[in-house]
């Protein structure tokens, strides 16, 4: 199983004071940074965009996952000049998954994959050596060295279960951002993964 990524989610930051708030996280043991992209296409939500990730990178060498909820109707290319890390885009949101993950990877960035609850697990399992990470929990025995990210609601009450079911990569917002001590937070999530990746 792949390292813990501890990612704390952006959305659930001081909008006001980003680049302390990153680099806060940062200071706290994060490994990426998690950013929720959504134009309100694929869900009503709108939050932020590219050129809040080009600011932000100006301030911060942590790795900047993204997750575009539109699909390949979002700018790639946009992220990636604004300093992306990763993109990751819905399974659903897209009918040609293939083709836009070879335009995430020309545009320098790596490639990741979420999938809702409710669609079938297999219909990533042919694009699983094309991408870098997975976000699902159903993946671990079939795909032992793929990162597997697990976002919504991670909190030290529910951790275990996400770790459990074989997820590495752990997107937390309000439980790290909130917490008195973010570090710890940060800090016991990287030591729920570690123990289940050496039993």
């Amino acid at each position: 199983m792949p390292i813990a990524k501890i990612s704390p989610s952006m959305l659930s930051s001081d909008f006001a004071s980003l680049s302390a708030e990153a680099n806060r996280m940062v200071k706290n043991g994060a490994d990426w940074l998690h950013m929720d992209v959504m134009d309100g296409h694929f869900v009503p939500n709108i939050t932020i965009g590219a050129p809040v990730i080009q600011s932000l990178r100006k301030h911060t060498d942590a790795f900047l996952g993204k997750l575009p909820f539109d699909g390949i109707k979002s700018r790639t290319d946009d992220f990636a000049k604004a300093g992306a890390s990763m993109y990751c885009f819905h399974i659903e949101a897209t009918n040609e998954p293939e083709a836009l993950i070879e335009k995430i990877k020309k545009a320098g960035m790596k490639v990741g994959v979420a999938v809702k609850p409710k669609t079938p697990i297999d219909t990533v399992y042919s694009l699983v050596d094309k991408i870098d990470m997975c976000l699902v929990k159903e993946l671990r025995e079939k795909f032992p060295e793929l990162d597997i990210e697990v976002d919504g609601g991670l909190a030290l009450d529910t951790i275990d279960q996400a770790v459990q079911a074989g997820a590495n990569v752990i997107v937390a917002g309000t439980s790290v951002f909130k917490a008195e001590n973010p570090k710890d937070v940060i800090s016991t999530f990287r030591e729920k993964v570690n123990t289940v990746q050496k039993s």
